[in-house]
């Protein structure tokens, strides 16, 4: 049986208010074909399928439209979990009819956690693996609140429930390791010890202590992760995988060799792992130069990609003085290219000072972000900050279910 692990698409995404459509119709293109190509038996989807709850149409179209084109391929079954940016209800509206044609979509946890047990069986009736697929684990799930509660005594809570519920999912399985049944983990989560490509902001403070790879039971043959951009393995657990997102999500993940993993299953504890790597679909600069070696540097960059999709670029123009409309000019220079400007930023230096002049603009910002810098402007102190944080986290967890 032969795997593909995958996660963090971010269908819908907004990129400094443009839209991603057509890089993810090519990556989801390259998807299906790469399924083809390796005869792929099963796909899981590690969570954050799309950016936001409410996705746009398009994005939705996208959705569907690509797990339709799978049923043309020699894929079997498709696992599909929901991740911290997706509306559970909205992944979940359609899991009966998916069903039917082995899509198994859990868009969070329900009462039951045999619900999140998922048995691969051919077309014979043959079990090939058994899936524990944990959707991302919101704080209502994993713990009630109490009153006066402080913000160490709920984070503490919250990484004893994370824990708690992958051993007790751990224990559902253990019947079918006696079987000597291929077991496969898939989860959306933070765990101590991955390195992102940025600082994240997530829904969960202290996340980076979730839970340690090794946490992960030994009854789990393989454990595939979302959450995480940015491929990894983790030394000594190499059971445990994040497969990183589909595409650079931000200037930030522009180094980040995009993967997917592929996991051949011979047996029970024996299955080889290897990456194939993503094509870059659309080049994401961020450049750094005086101003008129800042023009040679775009010219040279619609040279090399003209016949790709538009460089989006974020240019910081650092010269001894300032230069009048310079945001206008290297505009208009760049508008015959296959070249766009997403950012300008400036930095001059004047005799022996030097200053630097950027402005900040709210769309580079997340509500947490604005958040906290509210939390500044009142002088709160660093627990009455994380307390206040962590109940802000809490809300946008809910809002985003309530879509």
């Amino acid at each position: 049986m032969r795997l593909l692990h995958t996660s963090d698409w971010h269908l819908g995404q907004k990129f400094q208010h443009r839209d991603r459509a057509e890089e993810h119709l090519v990556a989801l293109t390259w998807l299906v074909k790469t399924i083809e190509n390796e005869s792929i038996d099963c796909l899981i989807v590690a969570g954050d399928i799309f950016d936001i709850g409410n996705p746009p149409n398009y994005a939705r179209r996208m959705y569907y439209r690509f797990l339709t084109a799978l049923l043309k391929t020699s894929c079997q079954y498709i696992v599909i979990i929901g991740g911290n940016h997706d509306s559970p209800s909205m992944l979940n509206a359609p899991k009966d009819l998916l069903e039917a044609m082995n899509v198994y979509v859990l868009g969070t946890t329900t009462g039951d956690l045999k619900d999140q047990i998922l048995e691969l069986r051919n077309k014979e009736g043959k079990m090939e693996a058994v899936v524990a697929a944990v959707p991302f684990l919101r704080d209502k799930d994993l713990r009630a609140s109490i009153a006066g509660e402080t913000g160490e005594e709920r984070k503490l809570a919250i990484r004893a429930g994370i824990r708690a519920h992958y051993q007790d999912v751990s224990e559902l399985i253990n019947p079918y390791r006696q079987q000597t049944v291929p077991t496969i983990a898939v989860g959306h989560l933070y765990v101590k010890g991955s390195y992102a490509s940025e600082e994240r902001a997530n829904i969960y403070i202290g996340d980076t202590e979730n839970i340690e790879a090794d946490q992960f039971s030994d009854l789990f043959d393989y454990v595939a992760l979302g959450h995480i951009h940015r491929a990894q393995t983790f030394k000594g657990n190499e059971r445990v995988h994040y497969s990183g997102s589909l595409l650079p999500l931000s200037f930030s993940e522009t180094k980040d060799d995009k993967i997917v993993k592929i996991i051949d299953i011979e047996a029970a504890n024996r299955m080889k792992v290897r990456d194939v790597p993503v094509p870059l679909f659309r080049r994401l600069k961020t450049i750094q130069l005086p101003f008129e070696d800042m023009k040679t540097r775009l010219q040279q960059l619609h040279e090399d990609y003209k016949n790709e999709l538009t460089v989006w670029v974020d240019a910081i123009v650092t010269d001894e003085k300032m230069i009048p409309n310079l945001d206008l000019e290297l505009r208009e220079f760049a508008r015959p290219l296959n070249v766009e400007l997403l950012k300008i930023r400036t930095t001059f230096q004047a005799h022996t000072h030097a200053f630097t002049y950027t402005e900040r603009d709210l769309k580079d910002l997340n509500p947490l972000d604005v958040f906290l810098e509210k939390c500044k402007l009142q002088n709160l102190s660093e627990k009455e900050t994380e307390d206040l944080t962590m109940t802000f986290k809490e809300l946008q967890a809910w809002m985003l279910e309530e879509k």
